[in-house]
């Protein structure tokens, strides 16, 4: 009775030893592929390209393109008329056209050096299965021009129209400025001192009309402006070094300069515990504020001055600062009427509501 029980108990014991193989065995026969090198959906399928173009694989360009031409003219679907029994290319009678696209794809495939390399390869390397897809498909989706060139000349598209942008908006500030009493009155001064109003006239009485000389005036105005005002912020003087293209090439000596940068502000103030500099100041300010480089550099000397006294750089103070500032801001729209009766028709009539007042 023990023996067979036993028995029976090892044969258990060996069938749960069987059991966990099983799983991966049936994985392994569902995810096995033919180990055969022609592959459908690869090249020339299961035809052997050689075969299709009838040339050894140690044929060279000019007699594979001289088999391609040959073939080409016989197969072409314009003159070939296969007839039962009649062989096509690769020793397999197909039809006009598909004999022809079989020739062009053979062609195709061993016309190109990396591509017949990757074709000889499958051919000697048949078990290789999922490779073999995967060097076919990456060759035949890849882009046909290079991407770095397509970036390289987005790039500079993207430059030239930042450059032609940043001009015209900085002629329109000069032009404004051009208007403005303020600056107009103080660029004629200007004029008159250095006599650059009274040649244009001189030049203008035997040459030049009117219009003329008006627009010449015009222009020396503008020029004086120009080389006279500061103009900062989103109307600026542009600069080669602030395009996109130049940024990009200047991207690794700016992040080398942040990073001795920010390692000397480390040694200096955390690590020392030195006293902040008026540039140290102006930058923490900058960086409480949450305002970009151009556009601090855009405000008024007498606003960071202002800034300076109330020692703003500290955190606490400018905690106190930016308070009085909202309250400020609160009290105005208080006081003006536009933001009154705003306020008075949220209450009365609101959003919605509907009405049969007609303003």
């Amino acid at each position: 009775m023990a023996a067979p029980l036993a028995a029976r108990r090892g044969a258990g014991d060996a069938g749960g030893r069987r059991g966990p193989l099983l799983p991966p065995l049936l994985l392994a026969l569902l995810l096995a592929r033919p180990a055969a090198a022609l592959v459908e959906g690869l090249y020339c399928g299961t035809r052997d390209c050689y075969e299709v173009l009838g040339v050894s694989r140690a044929a060279g360009k000019a007699e594979i393109a001289r088999a391609y031409r040959q073939l080409a003219r016989r197969y072409h679907p314009d003159r070939y008329r296969p007839e039962p029994g009649d062989p096509g290319p690769g020793g397999a009678p197909i039809s006009a056209e598909e004999a022809f696209l079989l020739v062009a794809t053979a062609y195709e495939t061993l016309k190109d050096e990396e591509t017949r390399k990757d074709y000889d390869y499958m051919l000697d390397h048949p078990e290789e299965y999922y490779s073999h897809y995967y060097h076919y498909y990456r060759r035949r989706l890849a882009p046909r021009v290079d991407v770095r060139l397509v970036i390289l000349v987005s790039v500079c598209a993207i430059s030239v129209f930042q450059f032609f942008s940043w001009w015209n908006s900085y002629d329109k500030a000069i032009n404004y400025l051009a208007t403005v009493p303020k600056y107009r009155i103080q660029a004629m001064e200007i004029a008159k001192e250095q006599g650059l109003l009274r040649k244009a006239k001189e030049k203008g009485r035997n040459k030049k009309s009117k219009e003329e000389i008006r627009d010449e005036e015009e222009n020396i105005i503008k020029n004086i402006i120009k080389s006279k005002v500061d103009i900062k912020g989103g109307y600026q003087k542009p600069q080669i070094c602030d395009l996109l293209l130049f940024q990009i090439l200047l991207a690794p000596v700016h992040l080398c300069s942040y990073i001795i940068w920010y390692c000397r502000w480390v040694y200096n103030f955390n690590i020392k515990g030195k006293e902040y500099g008026e540039e140290e100041r102006l930058y923490l300010i900058r960086k409480y504020m949450k305002m970009s480089k151009s556009q601090f550099d855009s405000l008024e000397d007498h606003q960071k001055e202002t800034f300076l006294k109330r020692e703003l750089w500290i955190k606490e103070n400018y905690e106190v600062y930016k308070q009085e500032q909202e309250e400020e801001l609160k009290q105005k729209l208080a006081n003006n009427p536009r933001w009154k009766r705003y306020r008075r028709w949220m209450r009365n009539e609101g959003p919605g509501r509907l009405t049969f007042v007609d303003d």
